[in-house]
């Protein structure tokens, strides 16, 4: 029953304030929508309605009234705003800079039962908040991304002489064997590709050059290509070619790339918004426009990166 859902509406006298409490905290843990006050929100889905039904006899034991509703959303729309309300982006997204905060700092300290405690309560709170997510999206998978990423890190640090696993899924490449190179992606890149350029260009191999390809088979054999299938650096699980690029050259503790980090894979699969991310997109829409060869529109976006890490740097005055 995908359209499905069920709807508590509750009332408690006013003089029951203990009784209200309990109940909103009840139904908070569970996760459910809020539609008003008095009105909660889960999907019609095996064991709900049991646990909505416990509440209602808890709330008329209290001398309150509560009925359990049965509704199917009546168009598209109203199925959207409904889901909108389960919505867990937001709580990803400060798990996610819970998580980069910690690898700036714990992976670096000499406290090695701390940072495996960090790593404990991270998991446990990535698992709370899925629990509760029942419209999962890309979000989720940008967090466990995120954590896999620091437990294989933490794994270095807390055990430098066990062997660990070679099916690592993004291999840690050195900036020194990358240099001079071409590098090869598909034309008329959009913003992965333009972000992933300019990281190569400014981070990687600064004096990159950039062959554009029709379709991607064309790739020569000495060009390394990106983000495009086959290539040595595309999307790898939940993270884009940018992404990708970072894990591979040791760049993913670096808080201004992460931030445009964010920015470009909002923009290029979506998960959790980014508040830039509608201007940037609107941007690069207009410079794809107004530049048809795409070395002088890598030139131009080449700037808008240069100040968006610029300002993401905190040095923007």
């Amino acid at each position: 029953m995908p359209n499905s859902w069920l709807i508590l509406i509750v009332s408690l006298p006013t003089a029951n304030a203990a009784g209200r409490m309990r109940v909103w905290r009840a139904l908070k843990a569970l996760g459910c929508g809020v539609l008003r006050d008095g009105a909660y929100l889960l999907p019609n889905r095996p064991g709900f309605r049991q646990l909505l039904q416990e509440q209602m006899d808890d709330v008329k034991g209290g001398g309150g009234s509560a009925h359990v509703l049965v509704l199917d959303s009546e168009n598209a729309e109203q199925q959207t705003a409904f889901t909108e309300l389960f919505d867990r982006s937001p709580d990803y997204a400060k798990l996610i800079q819970t998580i980069q905060n910690v690898a700036a700092s714990e992976l670096k300290a000499e406290d090695p039962a701390r940072l495996q405690r960090q790593i404990t309560r991270l998991r446990k709170e990535l698992d709370a908040i899925a629990s509760l997510d029942y419209f999962p999206n890309a979000a989720r998978e940008q967090a466990l991304m995120a954590l896999e990423d620091l437990e294989h890190a933490a794994s270095a640090v807390l055990s430098p002489d066990e062997p660990h696993a070679v099916q690592r899924r993004i291999l840690r490449l050195q900036v020194k064997d990358y240099q001079n190179r071409q590098w090869a992606t598909r034309q008329r890149p959009w913003v992965d590709r333009l972000a992933s350029a300019w990281l190569i260009r400014r981070f990687i191999d600064p004096n990159a050059s950039f062959l554009w390809l029709a379709p991607p088979f064309d790739c020569p054999e000495q060009a390394l290509g990106f983000d495009f299938d086959g290539a040595a650096f595309t999307h790898v699980g939940a993270k884009v070619t940018f992404e990708v690029l970072q894990s591979s050259f040791g760049l993913a503790q670096d808080a201004a790339l992460n931030r445009l980090a964010g920015l470009v894979h909002y923009l290029d699969v979506g998960g959790i918004p980014v508040p830039e991310a509608a201007g940037l997109g609107t941007l690069i829409s207009g410079m794809r426009q107004q530049w048809p060869d795409d070395d002088a529109l890598l030139a131009e976006a080449e700037k808008v990166f240069d100040a968006l890490y610029q300002a993401f740097s905190g040095n923007g005055s």
